[in-house]
């Protein structure tokens, strides 16, 4: 996913990205898959600095203001009669939310067995009412017990890619001297491969907030000494698990191309191509090391060969087919279900965001469904959770719609005009 879940429109606080499967796709919250740009305001003000110092400074730094033995005598008892409150309340909502989304995993396989059996679906094959919201007290903090604020989660980051690299495969990608040579060679790679114009421009305005360059990492768009929330990067915001899944899937079509650029260059650039297709053949063999399963290659992903790998995104070479693929397996995926026509941006961001199988579901539903089926369809709870965007943009119509509503804005932005010349 990853979401992805991957924000903008809103998209600003959007999770990242999992599975893309053709049922039951998940988002965790990444592309957004992907908390992002507010959640990136907020850590940048300065008021809010305090909030990255560890616990135990922050314990030091604070006066002693454990309450009196006088105070605890009183407190607890209130404590404990809104804890009761609190604790009713909250499994009253977790009942009713545990209905709602057994039932949308319910009629999601009856649709994909509907689907598989080749007969049409209905409305009523989705779920029509909204999630059950939380609306009762909030959870008291316990006296005796004060809480402390749990210290963020490093995520890393380019430069820890480009060490892992050099550490786990002695490899170091091949930087380009610019942004308009990594545009070029993406442009050439994404129209070689089927994508339209509308598409690639629309989705890297989208993706790349529209003046995103080759090395982007979410969390990172306006200023890159911010703080990371995902590892997605690049035109495409590929997560490091898109990565190593991309490769044990589509490694050997890379190792292919990368030989046919080797017989058409001669002496040195064909020495240095020859070192890379060795250090390639690697990385693909770890990445098929695992089961072609997207919980596996997250495990993968999550090690330091796995980093390894990700920095492949930032390599002149092999990143603008790696970005490209993410896409194409996309469109492929709808052409293999029978959806002939071309997909819009915002269609094909549906199958980017939700998972293809997920994205599917929304794009060839009649339109007239689309402002009655929420969004929560196709979602599992913790993805939607994590999920403002969905949750604000509550049906399929609403989501599309701010997707192409985003799209409009992002691409007016210089690096989306620079990146339409290069596709004319």
């Amino acid at each position: 996913m990853p979401p992805s879940l991957r924000h903008r429109i809103g998209y600003q606080e959007w999770s990242t990205e999992t599975s893309a499967s053709d049922g039951d796709s998940n988002i965790v919250t990444a592309r957004i898959c992907s908390c992002r740009r507010y959640l990136l305001a907020a850590l940048l003000t300065g008021s809010l600095a305090a909030l990255w110092i560890s616990p135990a400074a922050s314990q030091t730094a604070q006066p002693d203001l454990a309450p009196a033995p006088s105070d605890l005598t009183a407190a607890m008892p209130q404590y404990r009669r809104a804890l009761e409150e609190y604790n009713k309340a909250w499994q009253s909502y977790t009942a009713a939310a545990s209905a709602y989304w057994n039932l949308v995993s319910e009629r999601r396989q009856l649709r994909n067995g509907k689907r598989a059996r080749g007969e049409p679906l209905s409305i009523s094959d989705y779920v029509l009412a909204q999630p059950p919201v939380y609306t009762g007290p909030p959870k008291p903090v316990n006296p005796l017990k004060p809480e402390v604020r749990p210290r963020p989660v490093y995520v890393p980051v380019v430069a820890d890619f480009l060490a892992a690299a050099r550490q786990e495969f002695k490899f170091a990608p091949r930087l380009p001297q610019g942004e308009i040579e990594f545009k070029r060679a993406y442009a050439k790679v994404a129209l070689a491969a089927g994508l339209t114009r509308d598409q690639i421009v629309r989705i890297y305005g989208f993706e790349a907030s529209g003046n995103g360059s080759y090395d982007v990492e979410a969390g990172l768009e306006y200023n890159k000494h911010g703080r990371a929330i995902t590892t997605a990067l690049g035109y495409n915001q590929l997560l490091a698990t898109n990565s190593v899944e991309i490769l044990a899937e589509k490694g050997s079509e890379f190792i292919k191309a990368l030989e046919v650029k080797v017989a058409a260059i001669p002496g040195t650039p064909q020495q240095a191509l020859d070192g890379k297709i060795e250090v390639l053949r690697r990385m693909v063999a770890f990445a098929r090391s695992v089961p072609d399963a997207w919980n596996q290659h997250e495990i993968l992903a999550n090690t330091p060969k796995g980093l390894g790998v990700h920095a492949l995104n930032l390599d002149l070479d092999i990143g603008p087919m790696l970005q490209t693929q993410k896409l194409v397996d996309s469109v492929v995926f709808a052409r293999r279900k029978g959806f002939s026509k071309t997909l819009t941006a915002a269609e094909l961001e549906m199958l980017n965001l939700t998972g293809d199988g997920n994205g599917f579901d929304m794009v060839t539903m009649p339109a007239s469904w689309r402002d009655q089926v929420p969004t929560a369809n196709f979602f599992r709870a913790s993805g939607y959770a994590d999920n403002p965007v969905a949750k604000r943009n509550n049906v399929v119509a609403k989501l599309i719609a701010a997707t192409d509503a985003r799209m409009d804005e992002e691409i007016k932005k210089a690096g989306a005009r620079e990146l339409a010349a290069l596709l004319q």
